[in-house]
């Protein structure tokens, strides 16, 4: 993972994702008055892109966060069957992502398996505690936050733990 910010991410372009989202809709039966989120994996157009070709390929169908992140910014936490519109590092909507399933630990608590799932890097659980946290730190940090792991374990700062499907477009199936 590139944990090197070049540049900031500019701001999503709302209302393609709303077109975007309308048409998921249209296509699955879904309410189009459900709330979803605009966002962006990463915090710097080169990690965007990265993560989400990590998506579009399915090998990414996770991420975390920081609980305090969504205070900061004033969205919702995830939940099960929620929805979001990942953009790509020009604010372009990309996919429409569904979340399967969300719960909270201390940053030494995440497993393996979560790891694995998040898909970065070499998809180890050394390679996520050392990417993460620099991660974190620098993104706290630019917030006017100094960041240590031990943080997670006080409420209002748990590893927010993210698992999703790619719910639109749809990926291509072959046949038989």
């Amino acid at each position: 993972m590139d944990n090197k910010p070049t540049s900031t991410l500019p701001a999503p372009d709302n209302a393609a994702a709303a077109a975007m989202w309308h048409t998921y809709c249209t296509a699955t039966g879904r309410d189009e008055v459900e709330p979803y989120v605009v966002d962006y994996f990463g915090d710097h157009p080169a990690l965007a892109d990265e993560l989400l070709g990590l998506v579009r390929e399915g090998t990414k169908r996770a991420t975390a966060s920081l609980e305090n992140e969504y205070a900061q910014s004033g969205e919702p936490l995830p939940e099960p069957d929620g929805h979001w519109i990942a953009c790509d590092s020009t604010g372009a909507p990309a996919l429409v992502l569904r979340t399967t399933e969300v719960r909270q630990a201390a940053f030494d608590e995440v497993d393996e398996d979560f790891a694995h799932a998040e898909g970065e890097d070499e998809r180890t659980m050394a390679g996520w505690r050392r990417e993460h946290e620099k991660y974190w730190r620098r993104t706290q940090a630019a917030a006017g936050h100094a960041w240590q792991p031990d943080d997670t374990r006080r409420p209002g700062h748990h590893v927010v733990l993210e698992r999703f499907e790619v719910a639109w477009p749809r990926p291509c199936r072959t046949q038989p």
